[in-house]
């Protein structure tokens, strides 16, 4: 209990005391998960919204494989970017490992299951709702995913939120790939795992109880500009 309290007050003394450090992390923490997110959106939501649009013959094959990808081992994640990103791996020439792209790539790997399987399972019901009227229309394959993502923006964005939620608070990959290298690749959680090591647990606790407001007030914000939730409508 005592260290929850000492916790609670190291993080305030880090927010009103406007620590530089503190800011430094979670600026970069925001930027490696929103720039992961933003790809993994724009690679995870036409696929989701293709599988609700498409038959073909192994369907329920590819769902089931993505559904299964949501749950990846991110330290698995994490190995398989370095050996890919290391001086000998295949993209090793471009010198991203221990860099922040590093680390969007892991999170890429990791978010992009999760929006697809998200907006799939979304758009398959308003598929199911639009469907005979966007073939009465003789609409076009793109056309009807244009009109699908468009009309189910508010589900889509609660699967780009799932998303947030879990890259803002991974650690094993992009500690793996990204280094935890001081002013450079360190982030939120990064941070709390080596105060952690340190034995500085009011430290650890402090820049957890910062990570999760972060959180809670990225998402409260963006439902309050999408206006997600109308009041006096259930």
């Amino acid at each position: 209990m005592n260290e929850l309290l000492e916790g609670l007050l190291a993080a305030m003394r880090l927010i009103v005391s406007l620590d530089a450090d503190l800011i430094e992390i979670s600026l970069r923490s925001l930027y490696v998960t929103t720039s992961a997110v933003v790809i993994a959106a724009l690679i995870g939501l036409p696929i989701g919204c293709w599988l609700a649009v498409r038959r073909f013959r192994f369907r329920r094959a590819v769902i089931a494989l993505l559904n299964a990808l949501m749950g990846l081992p991110p330290v698995v994640v994490g190995l398989i970017v370095y050996l890919l990103l290391s001086r000998s791996g295949p993209f090793g020439v471009f010198g991203l490992l221990f860099t922040p792209w590093a680390m969007i790539i892991a999170q890429v790997v990791i978010i992009t299951p999760l929006i697809a399987s998200i907006a799939h399972q979304a758009i398959r019901d308003l598929w199911a709702e639009y469907h005979d009227l966007l073939i009465s229309l003789n609409t076009t394959r793109s056309q009807r995913m244009r009109t699908l993502l468009w009309d189910g923006r508010r589900a889509l964005l609660t699967a780009a939120l799932a998303g947030f939620g879990r890259g803002i608070g991974e650690v094993g990959a992009i500690m793996i790939v990204g280094g935890n290298i001081d002013h450079v690749t360190r982030v939120l959680t990064t941070a709390i795992a080596l105060e952690t090591g340190k034995g500085d647990f009011a430290l650890a606790l402090g820049l957890g109880f910062v990570l999760i407001f972060l959180a809670i007030a990225i998402n409260l914000l963006i439902h309050s500009l999408s206006k997600t939730e109308v009041s006096g409508r259930w």
